[in-house]
């Protein structure tokens, strides 16, 4: 066929006239498809046929978009300036950051988007299963040789990320017409086998990422051996629900000891050359107030007047200039984003603690809250603790707290137990009176 001709071992490229134009010259469109899979020589004409009627149709219907001829590499930059700035946060901007320039530029980025097929995409995520996708081998003895310790491939919830990733920049061409066709489209998130999965469930049953009442009051006592701004940063977390970069953030003026409370208005989730990146909160829902108890705030009163004592010792030395961060690096200025992370993480070994993560604190609030409850506080309760959280959605909430509602519920229905047939004695027979 004249409109089909093979440009490689598997490229065809199709031709279709447009017809005369303007000055009178006739003009054509053209494309080039890969063809992956093995097919007989019948089968693959009658696909070639098919493909090209599809790509005349467009043509003819005004529908057809020129691919760009913009390499992946080439297009990161458009996708970050018209879309990563503005819609994701700094953090997470950083994390894809990370993985478009370790994983995915050096296996798509010399490639042209349009020539960027499923099968590329399916192979690049099963090499990322393989113990090779590793990155920094370990070497031995400073030699270039790699070590022979057993390296070990990257776990499903990486693969996974990356996945989002690269479905996210291919999702911004194809609404912006660069390609014509998402080649992440049909390709499902790589999951772990089943056996990794229990194992995953398993060990977030045997350390759950909160505190029961009991380990609670374990971490207050060890607080109380600590100095009084890291008790009261920890605490703001496990008792207000805060984010760490909400408590980072957090100026006097925002500390009401009028209202006993803390007005959320600012996030610092990230330090880049030593220089605090402030953004708002989360979303709407998380610019809110959040009550604290009255004995934490008395002790805040007490941590404020240390706070002053300090600013004035330091005199010139301050490097917070107007600025009046409530928990700041000893010169006035932010702490470093991921330091309240590390130094948590510290003190759980210092006072042989169960360690959780940080933003773990901010969950053990709500699960403090709804333990000792009676079911029928469970709806009212989700309500308050999604303000207190600032969740924009009431659902996020639940989803979290499932495994003590459950709990909850399932000691309310064992109340119903004492109405068992087994559990009630049955009365001695009146004996038989009659002769």
């Amino acid at each position: 066929m004249a409109n089909i001709r093979q440009r490689g071992k598997n490229s065809y490229e199709f031709t279709v006239s447009t017809g005369k134009g303007p000055n009178n010259k006739y003009g054509r469109e053209t494309t080039t498809i890969e063809v992956t899979e093995k097919m007989s020589p019948k089968k693959l004409q009658e696909y070639l046929e098919y493909e090209y009627a599809k790509f005349k149709e467009e043509v003819k219907s005004g529908n057809y978009i020129k691919p760009s001829k913009k390499t992946f590499e080439e297009f990161i930059p458009m996708w970050k300036t018209h879309y990563a700035i503005s819609k994701l946060s700094p953090t997470t901007l950083e994390t894809y950051e990370a993985h478009i320039n370790s994983r995915l530029i050096p296996a798509f980025g010399y490639m042209q988007l349009d020539q960027i097929k499923p099968g590329h995409i399916l192979d690049f995520l099963k090499q990322l299963e393989s113990p090779e996708a590793r990155l920094n081998k370990p070497k031995h003895n400073n030699e270039n040789e790699e070590s022979p310790v057993e390296v070990s491939a990257l776990d499903f919830e990486t693969i996974g990320y990356i996945y989002r990733v690269l479905k996210n920049i291919f999702s911004r061409a194809t609404d912006w017409k660069m390609i014509l066709s998402n080649p992440m489209e049909g390709i499902k998130k790589p999951t772990a086998p089943i056996e990794i999965r229990k194992q995953k469930q398993l060990e977030q049953k045997n350390n759950p990422q909160y505190y029961n009442e009991k380990e609670a009051q374990d971490v207050v006592e060890a607080l109380y051996s600590e100095s009084l701004k890291w008790r009261l940063f920890i605490l703001g977390s496990m008792l207000g629900g805060f984010r760490r970069g909400e408590l980072v953030a957090l100026e006097w003026p925002q500390v009401s000891f009028e209202e006993n409370s803390f007005s959320i208005e600012n996030n610092i989730p990230l330090t880049k050359k030593g220089k605090a990146i402030e953004k708002d909160p989360k979303s709407l829902s998380s610019i809110r107030s959040v009550d604290m108890p009255e004995w934490y705030m008395e002790e805040m009163q007490l941590y404020l007047q240390e706070w002053e004592e300090e600013k004035e010792l330091l005199g010139d030395k301050w490097a917070g200039e107007d600025r009046r961060f409530v928990f700041h690096n000893g010169k006035g200025e932010a702490y470093y984003y991921k330091h309240p992370s590390r130094w948590w993480e510290r003190f759980c070994k210092r006072h042989n603690l169960r360690y959780i993560k940080f933003h773990g604190l901010r969950h053990s609030m709500g699960t403090l809250l709804i333990e000792d409850e009676d079911e029928s506080m469970i709806d009212p309760l989700l309500i308050a603790i999604q303000k207190r959280l600032g969740h924009s959605r009431l659902s996020t909430t639940s989803d979290i707290y499932v495994h003590v509602t459950k709990k909850v519920r399932k000691k309310t229905t064992a109340k119903f137990e004492k109405f068992s047939r087994k559990n009630i004695v049955s009365p001695e027979p009146s004996p038989d009176t009659t002769e």
